[in-house]
């Protein structure tokens, strides 16, 4: 990250339980395609998962098995900089500062504060609150000129790129400000028994959600299961959530288009497509299961990687925060 002939990306995810199909195909395996193309940061949000209460015991233990579940992905912390987020401080520091130059009614404006107070009725705390100066701090701490987003997280992204804009107008060219990076296929996918609603690792349905470390019987069975429609045709069209979503699945882990999976099922079915879609998806995620259990047997080498990551995304960090330390006139 240091040269800047390449472009930074940064990018993370929250800790709190086993990534899901749709966090792989919409986040994850893109992170390990861009690590040649791009110079690349990526963190477990843990900051970020405690708005929401969590169980310190198995919180410590998710944190270290989505980091072990990054790396069996494919993130090399040779190309990457893997990191914990709540190991660099300079994230809470700068988030600080943003949330001094970030208004009231921006925050207040932002819908996914609002969904979440209305499901965590009962702990509407500031952090939830502020959530997106973090976000922000995340971003500009490391001078990203991308950050791979969903749909879900472009508000965010346009008040990050606010912030830095105000900051930069009254101190001078201080962050870079980011442009988003939507993948082109496989960026959203749908929960398999409400293809209407995003897949979710909190669904109360245990067969709307496929998990990147289910057994591959259990994969396959919560395909043949998924929710489609009474037309039977393999194609993609509107009015056909459910076997959109399964066609966008099936493209993204076998890299055949759209127009060539309606051909190699036509008259086929849907049955035959889901089955082969389960065991596409299984057989995708059979070598992250034998990563994931490498890494998780080997803690001691575990834990040297993240303290490595945290080490080398502090340095970075460090830059910026001596420029913005300077620029508001703290005391070096």
């Amino acid at each position: 990250m240091e040269q800047q002939k390449k472009k930074v990306i940064l990018s993370g995810i929250q800790p709190t339980g086993i990534f899901t199909l749709g966090n792989y195909i919409g986040a994850v395996k893109n992170w390990a395609t861009m690590q040649d193309e791009f110079h690349c940061a990526y963190m477990l949000a843990d900051l970020h998962a405690i708005t929401v209460r969590q169980d310190p015991k198995a919180f410590r233990e998710q944190t270290l098995s989505c980091c072990a579940l990054l790396l069996a992905c494919g993130l090399d912390p040779e190309k990457s900089v893997v990191f914990i987020q709540s190991q660099v401080p300079a994230h809470a520091e700068l988030s600080w500062i943003l949330s001094c130059y970030t208004q009231f009614g921006e925050l207040s404006r932002m819908t996914q504060f609002k969904d979440k107070s209305a499901r965590h009725a009962d702990n509407v705390n500031a952090g939830l609150f502020t959530y997106p100066s973090l976000m922000a701090a995340d971003i500009l701490l490391y001078q990203a000129d991308l950050v791979p987003v969903g749909a879900d997280q472009k508000q965010h992204l346009e008040l990050t790129r606010d912030i830095a804009n105000r900051f930069n107008g009254i101190y001078g060219n201080v962050f870079k400000v980011p442009d988003g990076y939507i993948p082109k296929v496989g960026a959203r996918i749908m929960s398999l028994a409400d293809p209407t609603k995003k897949m979710s690792k909190s669904d109360d349905n245990p067969n709307a959600c496929i998990s990147i470390l289910d057994k591959p019987e259990v994969i396959v069975k919560k395909f043949k299961r998924a929710v489609t429609d009474s037309d039977m045709e393999v194609c993609y069209r509107e009015g056909k959530d459910g076997i959109n979503n399964l066609m966008t699945i099936y493209s993204a882990v076998t890299g055949l288009t759209l127009d060539q999976i309606t051909a190699d099922f036509a008259g086929r079915g849907y049955g035959d497509f889901k089955t082969a879609v389960g065991e596409a998806v299984a057989e995708e995620l059979r070598p992250i299961r034998e990563a994931y259990d490498r890494f998780m047997s080997d803690r001691a080498s575990l834990e040297a990687c993240y303290h490595q990551g945290a080490e080398r995304a502090a340095r970075l960090a460090e830059r910026t925060m001596q420029k913005v330390k300077k620029k508001v006139g703290f005391i070096l």
